[in-house]
């Protein structure tokens, strides 16, 4: 992030606006619906710039620039077509600590104009750093689309309710959740009708009936294999309310970053042979929080009820009586097979398909062998890279075909991902020499010969390694 987003308050403020033509008649009025007294120097002006300055009760000098010119005020606009004039102006608010903006020119801007889906007292600032103001421009008008001019009556009523709201619950916790009740509910589908009296009526009523007392609950919801964009529209619902997110190692930092922003955190996380929260803790601590009072998300990668033990975690919180949500999430098989070109069952290769836990336990092959060396099928094994070499002797030691096709995915579905492919007999070798990491997924059966006609992302993103 190149700026930091913020929003000035400019009312009755001094601000320089210097160029007299079209771009800085642009500029003027944002400044001036911001309600800034413009501060003008130019060597000639547009009328309706002009009827900006008297307007604002600002002033205009007609001239060239000068140093003295930056006295006095809080923000400096350089819009000028005078590449020398713009960076003078530039370099004279940098040495007085003063915020500057020049036009067209992001290198020499501290500060930069968004653009602006205005619902006052909503807005809604969209930028892209200066790199791409058509694209930011294209943002908004999607943005404009979607919102409708109702939400600034809805913020405005908000506004007015906001101190008695604050008065009655200490709590920002209560007063979030209040405002998500207001906010999502019949109260404001009467603002969007522009029943604007009605519902501040209603708001009213519901503020004195209000307790503040609510009960905790936890969302149990998977993040995919890592690529945000295969979240649920639920999941991304839930991770928007809750207050506390307890999340382990799969869940990738992009996934992350659709959190809530102001949710307390816990990392619970788990390696093999390194777990920095056991299980039972876990699961604890979730209906302690839950107990509090709290909306606790539990965020797992793939899906919590394949491999992801949510079935312990929901035990212990039905037990207790305490609610909860499950929320699916696309499973690590699907999701890194589908983006790697490997369709998991095909009509002329597999009629079927197993999901296999790769963890063995105490090192010991303790898994149906006989039946999963069974042509026709194909085996997707969930964190085996250290099992690897042993998941293929077991294969081949119980009539699997040395050369059946297998694919080990690592990091699949994001920007890391790399598919290295060989067969029962080579696979064991071509990980080591590529020092896979985790986490990886391994795929044994014929439908892997197919990446080759399927693989929709190719060599554009992901590596492959054949």
């Amino acid at each position: 992030m190149d700026y930091f987003p913020f929003f000035m308050r400019l009312r009755g403020q001094r601000v320089l606006l210097v160029g007299g033509g079209d771009i800085a008649t642009r500029k003027a009025r944002l400044l001036a619906k911001a309600g800034a007294k413009l501060h003008v120097v130019s060597l000639a002006i547009e009328s309706e710039l002009e009827a900006l300055v008297a307007r604002t009760e600002g002033s205009l000098r007609l001239g060239e620039f000068v140093d003295t010119d930056l006295d006095g005020v809080v923000l400096a606009v350089a819009a000028t077509d005078d590449a020398g004039v713009n960076q003078r102006i530039s370099e004279q608010a940098q040495a007085r600590h003063l915020p500057v903006n020049v036009v067209d020119s992001p290198e020499l801007c501290t500060v930069i104009t968004p653009a602006i889906v205005d619902r006052s007292p909503l807005v809604i600032a969209i930028s892209s750093g200066g790199e791409a103001p058509v694209l930011a421009r294209r943002v908004r008008s999607k943005l404009e689309q979607m919102l409708p001019a109702s939400y600034g009556r809805l913020a405005g009523l908000a506004s007015r309710f906001r101190q008695a709201v604050k008065d009655k619950f200490g709590d920002g916790d209560q007063r979030r959740r209040f405002w998500e009740k207001v906010l999502e509910g019949p109260i404001a589908e009467q603002v969007y009708a522009g029943n604007e009296a009605e519902a501040e009526s209603m708001l009213a009523n519901e503020l004195a009936s209000e307790t503040g007392q609510t009960g905790g609950e936890v969302y149990l919801v998977g993040g995919g294999p890592g690529d945000p964009e295969l979240l649920t529209l639920k999941a991304l619902r839930l991770m928007q309310q809750a207050e506390v997110v307890l999340y382990d190692r799969l869940v990738s930092s992009e996934v992350m970053e659709l959190v809530r922003r102001d949710a307390d955190r816990i990392y619970v996380g788990k390696r093999r042979s390194e777990h920095s929260l056991p299980q039972p803790e876990i699961n604890q601590l979730l209906l302690n929080l839950a107990k509090q009072g709290k909306r606790v998300l539990r965020l797992k990668g793939g899906d919590p009820f394949i491999f992801g033990r949510g079935g312990e975690e929901i035990e212990l919180l039905a037990a207790n009586g305490i609610p909860f949500q499950v929320v699916p999430g696309i499973t690590a098989a699907s999701g890194c097979a589908a983006y790697a070109g490997i369709p998991l069952t095909h009509r002329d290769h597999a009629q079927s398909v197993r999901f296999i836990t790769g963890h063995l336990k105490n090192n010991d092959p303790n898994l149906s062998w006989p039946e999963l060396a069974m042509p026709g099928q194909t085996l997707v094994f969930y964190m085996g890279l250290m099992g690897l070499e042993e998941i293929a002797q077991m294969l081949l030691k119980n009539g699997r075909s040395p050369l059946t096709p297998v694919a080990l995915i690592e990091k699949g579905t994001t920007r890391e991902q790399r598919v290295i492919v060989g067969n029962l007999q080579t696979i064991t070798a071509k990980v080591e020499e590529f020092a896979a990491k985790g986490p990886t997924l391994i795929i044994v059966g014929e439908v892997v010969s197919l990446r080759g006609h399927l693989d929709w992302f190719g060599d554009r993103d992901r590596q492959n390694v054949n």
